[in-house]
């Protein structure tokens, strides 16, 4: 089984695909994880984001270290902003498409399927999916989110900076060219502004075969 999870930041797919996956026995990809390392693997080099060139978004997706994606800094309002950037960049992005997909079609020992969350899973990298589902929340019940989130990291952030950074990557990831962030044709919506975890994971697990 193949479980396609797309939505904006902060919404609750990270965590809805997470709960998916370890229900169902399938193994989980955070595909934002991929973008938001080479955002991070090109701060680290020093880059800004006025700085960033399709060429050096490109050599930092073609050799991401991977150990980066369990870094706690890759959850920075930065790091998130960085990989806004280059997940617009077409060459970023089909750059890590193929691994993505392979990690789909051959799972991790002892797993059966996948469950991939991102923002164009359904629409471009598994549009054959057998379930799709789109979440969303109101922004301000997401920058509420989000602001906690980091400030529980030990993270100094002001709620209403978060709320304008939540609006300007929703602007970018909604009017890319390549892969906008969208719900596909046949995506479940889920609207968690109301929802707490165990009633969003309850909704989606209803729409999967078991």
């Amino acid at each position: 089984m193949i479980i396609a999870v797309d939505g904006t930041a902060a919404s609750g797919k990270g965590t809805l695909a997470k709960r998916l996956a370890t229900t169902l026995g399938l193994a989980h990809l955070d595909t934002g994880a991929l973008y938001r390392g080479v955002g991070y693997a090109l701060i680290i080099e020093g880059f800004s984001t006025q700085e960033i060139t399709p060429y050096h978004a490109e050599n930092a997706a073609k050799n991401l270290d991977f150990s980066l994606l369990d870094k706690p800094e890759l959850r920075t309002p930065e790091a998130g902003e960085m990989a806004s950037i280059v997940a617009a960049i077409p060459e970023v992005r089909q750059a890590l498409l193929d691994a993505q997909r392979q990690f789909a079609q051959s799972p991790p020992e002892g797993f059966d399927g996948a469950v991939l969350d991102g923002r164009d899973i359904g629409t471009v990298v598994l549009p054959d999916a057998d379930v799709k589902f789109f979440v969303d929340a109101d922004l301000a019940i997401r920058a509420d989110r989000r602001t906690k989130e980091l400030i529980n990291q030990g993270h100094a952030v002001m709620l209403p900076e978060i709320q304008t950074a939540l609006a300007a990557r929703d602007e970018r990831d909604m009017s890319r060219k390549q892969a906008p962030l969208k719900p596909a044709e046949d995506a479940i919506m889920i609207d968690t502004s109301d929802l707490d975890v165990e009633m969003m994971v309850k909704t989606a697990l209803s729409h999967c075969p078991q």
